[in-house]
């Protein structure tokens, strides 16, 4: 009895939406104007995310987890950092460190920032210059030059990232770029498979701290571990030493941590336009429901009076709603994946105070999780027109109408 009487109920319900759907031609503008409105909110959602997305990947893209970054104690980021060089000598000879035939697989760096216009807008950002020495390609092993050929030591040039080069005037192969005094010559492009250093100039790093007067100093130094799990001896040596004050984090910790702040923000802000965008939209899929439950009040009571039930009433309700929002979604998830999807622009990495170039990432996760907002917008939107059509008194609604 139990399934005769389920199977009725589903009758019931396939029947209501049946008819739902067939009026709904009737109602175009309304439903359309819903649909419409939640893929709004859709777009908006998942446009932003990605932008977070986006920057979060530029940055855990550039962490190894065979690399390790030493800074001076205290220090939250390279650009407030000072290792004077017979620190980095000392670090040199500490255990765990790769070795080749050249020495330990170390990569001693300056850091400097310069300020550059922006192609799109003209207006001054800062622009990472980072002076490396010939062993930090070893080290660095995921950048590779693209184009034109790799700066010589001891020569007043540069080479590019390609994500810098395409946010901001004056880096093109072979052009000019005012340091201080002196024009350095751009030489060549790099990527470094799409991560931070793809928004960095590299140069010589002699000529970097003899135009800053920086002496036998540096930011930081980066090493190549023998292995992953070799990093705990490498730090225990550098923090037990009593000639260094340090301190010593996994690259990707550090990059981790640098992107945290923005990430947070820009998912936060995101998430708040999207939310005051869904109060529209969920009092336009009410206004398309309850013209809905209007348009069909004849209909509704005829139908309880030969003996559908208020349950499968309600439920047609919800699923039209439901229908129209997964349509919306689906529509602004298609839309901003389109739109979005690795365009490519930059942000202020608040930690360096500089920018970072990134690419919009439109993943499966975020457009799932845009359909998922869409199908509640629908479920909250139908919810209380299909309660308005199931408590409807049948002897009324077929007076009135």
């Amino acid at each position: 009895m139990n399934l005769v009487a389920a199977a009725n109920w589903l009758s019931q319900v396939a029947a209501l939406s049946h008819l739902g759907a067939a009026t709904l031609y009737e109602r175009k503008g309304s439903a359309l104007a819903a649909v419409f409105g939640i893929a709004g909110v859709v777009v908006v959602l998942v446009a932003t995310l990605s932008i977070a997305e986006g920057f979060r990947r530029a940055m855990t893209a550039s962490g190894d987890a065979n690399l390790a970054l030493v800074l001076r104690s205290g220090s939250d980021t390279e650009m407030m950092s000072f290792l004077a060089g017979a620190d980095t000598r000392i670090i040199a000879d500490a255990p765990g460190i790769a070795q080749s035939e050249f020495g330990p697989l170390m990569s001693r760096e300056l850091f400097a920032v310069l300020a550059l216009p922006k192609r799109n807008t003209g207006t001054d950002a800062n622009v990472p210059l980072r002076g490396v020495e010939p062993g930090a390609f070893r080290v660095h092993d995921r950048v590779r030059l693209f184009a034109g050929r790799m700066f010589e030591p001891g020569r007043n040039e540069v080479i590019v990232g390609v994500g810098a080069a395409s946010e901001f005037a004056g880096l093109d192969l072979g052009a000019t770029l005012p340091v201080g005094r002196a024009e350095w010559h751009i030489v060549g492009l790099f990527t470094a498979a799409g991560g931070l250093a793809e928004s960095e100039l590299w140069t010589d790093g002699s000529i970097l701290r003899s135009a800053y007067q920086r002496g036998n100093s540096f930011q930081g130094a980066v090493v190549r571990l023998v292995s992953p799990e070799a990093f705990d001896s490498f730090k225990a040596a550098l923090m037990a030493d009593p000639r260094l004050n340090v301190k010593v984090v996994r690259q990707t910790d550090y990059f981790a941590d640098q992107s945290r702040t923005v990430y947070n923000l820009i998912t936060g802000l995101g998430t708040l336009i999207a939310s005051l965008m869904a109060l529209g939209a969920i009092f336009g899929a009410l206004n398309t429901m309850y013209s809905a439950v209007a348009a069909r009040t004849r209909e509704i009571a005829t139908l309880r009076a030969l003996g559908f039930g208020s349950g499968a009433v309600v439920l047609s309700v919800m699923a039209e709603a439901l229908t129209l929002a997964l349509l919306g979604g689906a529509l602004g998830a298609g839309v901003a994946y389109l739109a979005f999807d690795g365009f490519r622009a930059a942000t202020m990495n608040w930690q360096s105070f500089s920018q970072v170039a990134f690419a919009f990432t439109v993943t499966p996760r975020l457009l799932g999780q845009g359909i998922l907002y869409a199908a509640v917008i629908g479920v909250v939107g139908g919810f209380f027109p299909a309660l308005r059509a199931a408590r409807m008194p049948v002897a009324r609604a077929l007076r009135e109408m």
